[in-house]
């Protein structure tokens, strides 16, 4: 009996005091504010940043060194997405246009790293914005740069806030403030469709793993999922779930999506039923793009006030970031992206404190078991 009290105790608990995250590398060297980070899906495993500096950087995971620097666009550099199979990039920016662009990388020899102690998910100290990044960021000039695309795209009317592949890496679709998002053929850079709907400015688009599927978020409350897989139609539906501008809508692996808004709210959503959220989560801040993680299901919430909380599919908060003077995110947390091939690093967070971090997340299960 008394094991039996325990226990019921114990499923009460909303303590994060197991969950470990450590902080295990910053990436500095961007000389304006973070938009979007992103980690390839090919070997070998490297880092992307997208930059209002007009730039685009790939980093070692491991050392922290800029491996290629992509400086083919006139404007803020909004997101970056890497080919499923190919070291290609694919990158939007408010140039008004998404660029394919060809890297190759050769990873250095790792150097030891400094240690780094573990620290409790729940520890926080706050300090003053006067620590903020201010000095340049220091960019080796021996980073390779790439200067051209392989591939323009170009028919949008206003900023390309996000673009991302579709499953199999043939066509890419963009989201845009002039309200469309655009389906291309990559090989011919030709218009397939151009998704047309939405009310105001687009904030983001995501596709699914595994099939034809597109969301994408707009400032006008709400997120369109658009139905590719039949190739002579392609139907829609809209949710109305937020009360403000919808920030991100990502896939998971399974069959839900999940969105981010400025209301402060995440909600998880099953496509078999979406007419109503399954989950919903209330947070303090606005929720900027979120990431799902694959293996666990984690979802990584990137937020207005700095600060970078996790929780599980049912809504259940598993851990905060740390967050202090010597360790963090100094403004706001713009994205995040899990990695979980990565034996180190298997979160990534950046923001407009002109720097991307890598975690180290180990969240045992019992704390997701309910």
């Amino acid at each position: 009996m008394g094991l039996m009290v325990l226990l019921i105790v114990s499923s009460f608990k909303t303590t994060t005091s197991r969950a470990i995250c450590q902080l295990v590398k910053e990436y500095v060297g961007h000389r304006d504010g973070l938009w979007d980070v992103s980690v390839t899906r090919t070997q070998p495993v490297v880092l992307g940043t997208a930059s209002a500096d007009h730039t685009a950087l790939l980093w070692s995971i491991e050392t922290g060194k800029c491996l290629t620097k992509y400086v083919g666009h006139a404007g803020s550099v909004n997101s970056i997405k890497f080919h499923p199979t190919d070291q290609i990039a694919l990158t939007a920016s408010g140039d008004q246009t998404a660029h394919i662009w060809r890297y190759v990388v050769q990873l250095p020899t790792p150097q030891p790293s400094a240690d780094t102690s573990q620290i409790s998910a729940e520890e926080e100290v706050d300090f003053s914005d006067k620590d903020d990044l201010d000095a340049d960021g220091d960019i080796s000039s021996d980073c390779p740069t790439v200067r051209v695309p392989i591939t323009s795209l170009k028919s949008h009317q206003g900023v390309v806030i996000a673009a991302d592949w579709l499953v199999g890496g043939k066509q890419a679709v963009t989201a845009s403030w002039d309200r469309t998002a655009n389906l291309y053929d990559v090989e011919t850079s030709e218009l397939v469709h151009s998704l047309t709907g939405h009310d105001q400015e687009l904030t983001h688009c995501c596709t699914h793993p595994t099939q034809r599927l597109v969301v994408t978020s707009s400032r006008d409350t709400t997120f369109r999922l658009w139905d590719f897989r039949d190739p002579s139609i392609h139907s829609v539906n809209v949710f109305q779930g937020h009360t403000d501008t919808v920030t991100s809508a990502v896939f998971t692996v399974g069959d839900n999506v999940v969105s981010g808004s400025d209301d402060r709210t995440v909600k998880v959503w099953d496509l078999k039923n979406m007419r109503s959220p399954i989950a919903t989560i209330r947070t303090d801040s606005a929720v900027n793009r979120i990431s799902v993680s694959v293996g666990q299901r984690i979802i990584a919430l990137p937020h207005d006030n700095r600060q970078v909380r996790l929780f599980d599919m049912s809504g259940v908060r598993l851990a905060r970031l740390p967050r202090s003077n010597r360790q963090g995110h100094r403004r706001m947390v713009c994205c995040s992206a899990w990695s979980e091939d990565h034996p180190t690093c298997n979160l990534f967070t950046c923001g407009f404190d002109r720097q991307a971090i890598g975690w180290n997340i180990n969240i045992p299960a019992l704390l997701q078991e309910k």
